[in-house]
């Protein structure tokens, strides 16, 4: 599954920003008093003059972003993904959505792993916010090794881009070589009756819960929804073709994330030629709480025993459910 070097898929965010900074002095990053959590600050060990502090001011911030990038800047704005998502939703609308700027809104410490800040500080509809926007791109790594990917591709896409990023630490089960295209989702793993469809950190427990109903018997596929919008919908169509069961998995509320995106286009398919019923896995309408990321991925089902478990309760009645 490729190499085993465990990170936050911050820290490579900002690694990749250091590298892209070094090749195109065009390249700045801005943060509302979090620099050094988002690791944004990083830009300055290449520019100090290319790191703007904005204060806790995300709104003033994506303004400022905006009218940099009239200026030819490629502007990597950074805040946690509650805040930049949700303080500043009408400046992303009309000031970088809207006139298509090309502004790269860093959404970090995303979902519940955020931890014991709590249910303020957990974004568990940024997806949702931002994949509802006309123009917006909503790219989701899975571990370090994507998100170096993802920020490249993020820089050379003109326009605007979404990236969420996670402090929850996680091997790297895909490597630099993986193949990466924006838009097309990954296979992770093949199966027969059932595939499991994830992204971002949390696809580290899909994977290992896929490995656990695999030795219970059960032989289940696994796919990298990394690219959120555009959604791949020609593989979204092939999956409810070739599966009986999809279990959409997402750190993220099961309203207007991955399983909204898919049951969109699954209900739009002819019924004579898909075969595949939807189930969504993830947070149930609520906010999160305090507590480690693990707890919060245990209490929400979201853990690989969690995972395997409501599987199982889905396709065999009689195994319980998590």
């Amino acid at each position: 599954m490729g190499e085993l070097r465990k990170e936050e898929t911050r820290d490579r965010f900002g690694e990749a920003l250091v590298m892209l900074a070094r090749q195109d002095r065009n390249v700045i990053a801005m943060d509302c008093d979090l620099g050094r959590s988002t690791r944004s600050f990083r830009i300055t060990e290449v520019d100090p003059k290319r790191f703007i502090e904005m204060g806790i001011a995300e709104q003033d911030m994506i303004s400022t972003a905006a009218g940099l990038s009239r200026m030819g800047k490629i502007v990597f704005v950074n805040s946690f993904a509650t805040f930049v998502t949700g303080r500043a939703f009408d400046q992303i609308r009309q000031q970088i959505a809207l006139p298509r700027s090309n502004v790269k809104i860093c959404g970090s410490s995303a979902g519940l792993t955020e931890g014991p800040d709590g249910a303020t500080h957990q974004s568990v509809v940024d997806v949702a916010l931002m994949r509802a926007l006309p123009n917006m791109t909503v790219l989701i790594p899975a571990d370090g090794n994507q998100t170096e990917q993802i920020v490249n591709a993020a820089y050379s896409l003109r326009g605007p881009v979404y990236i969420r990023l996670s402090r929850y630490a996680t091997t790297n089960y895909t490597t630099i070589g993986t193949p990466f295209m924006l838009g097309e989702a990954q296979v992770l793993r093949e199966g027969e009756k059932v595939v499991l469809v994830s992204y971002g950190p949390v696809l580290q427990n899909v994977l290992t819960a896929a490995s656990l109903l695999e030795s219970s018997g059960v032989h289940v596929g696994v796919v990298n929804f990394h690219t959120i919008k555009p959604l791949d919908k020609n593989k979204v169509c092939s999956l409810a073709k070739q599966y009986r069961y999809i279990f959409s998995i997402e750190e993220h509320s099961i309203i207007g994330g991955l399983g909204s995106a898919l049951s969109e286009i699954i209900a739009e398919m002819d019924g004579i030629s898909r075969t595949a019923t939807l189930v969504r896995l993830g947070v149930q309408d609520r906010f999160g709480e305090s507590g480690t990321g693990d707890e919060l991925l245990k209490k929400h089902c979201l853990d690989p025993e969690g995972i395997a478990r409501s599987v199982v309760g889905r396709i065999e009645p009689e195994g319980g459910s998590c």
